[in-house]
């Protein structure tokens, strides 16, 4: 069911009380300013040929592509640039049969000190993984998303943040990491326990790297939403390119 308007008052205010935990595990822990996100890009890459339709998504070796959920029919590819990088490649794949075409390509940025697969509360660097996509919201109203979609202020970026990343969680979409699916994206439950970390979104980017989170730009999250289908089950695979190019 998709939840319109700001959430009942009590489950705002039990939001609010957890607001510092989790925007510190999703967005950015308030640094300097930078500048603003990415233009998106229809091919991905600047002057790369689009490529050819495949079985598999291209450049994700056997280990995450076997954990790719079958009924799976979007997938969002985020392609770090290196294990210490604050910088990605993002695309987006449909299957149509048994093959994978790219829809588009941009560019955007992950944890500010990489990635992990051992992801810790409050490490800055992203998981690498498989994980669906079931939540979205944000401070602003539902751009037509189709996945459920969630307003509310609780979600906002605290003001003692620069300015530049005010409008961070203005769209967010949850990525399934430690988190209860059917709830709000900024629901504090962690049922791998808090140690683990949680809060992982994608969200909007403010140029430079994140706590945790994939950002990217409002054109780009917006079509995100509006093309993120529950009937598709769309999952983000995630992770340097090293590491998803495991065999």
């Amino acid at each position: 069911m998709r939840i319109a308007g700001a959430v009942r008052a009590g489950v705002a205010a039990a939001a609010c009380g957890v607001l510092l935990t989790t925007v510190a595990a999703c967005g950015s822990d308030g640094g300097s300013a930078a500048s603003g996100g990415h233009s998106s890009q229809d091919d991905g890459h600047t002057g790369a040929a689009r490529p050819a339709d495949s079985k598999t998504i291209p450049d994700v070796g056997a280990r995450y592509q076997k954990q790719i959920p079958a009924n799976a029919r979007q997938v969002v590819a985020v392609y770090g640039d290196g294990k210490n990088s604050a910088d990605s490649t993002i695309a987006l794949y449909t299957k149509s049969g048994d093959t994978w075409k790219k829809a588009r390509g941009w560019s955007g940025h992950n944890g500010k000190k990489g990635w992990t697969t051992n992801h810790r509360e409050n490490d800055k660097r992203s998981p690498v993984g498989v994980f669906t996509l079931s939540d979205a919201g944000g401070v602003l109203a539902d751009p037509g998303a189709k996945l459920p979609y969630t307003q509310s202020a609780s979600i906002q970026a605290p003001h003692y943040w620069a300015k530049s990343h005010w409008h961070d969680f203005d769209y967010v979409i949850a990525i399934d990491y430690n988190r209860a699916k059917g709830t709000p994206p900024n629901d504090p439950t962690r049922p791998q326990g808090q140690t683990k970390g949680g809060s992982i979104w994608l969200h909007m980017d403010h140029g430079s790297g994140t706590s945790a989170c994939v950002s990217q730009s409002k054109a780009d999250m917006e079509y995100l939403l509006k093309t993120l289908d529950p009937a598709q089950h769309p999952v983000v695979v995630m992770g340097d390119k090293a590491e998803l190019k495991a065999a």
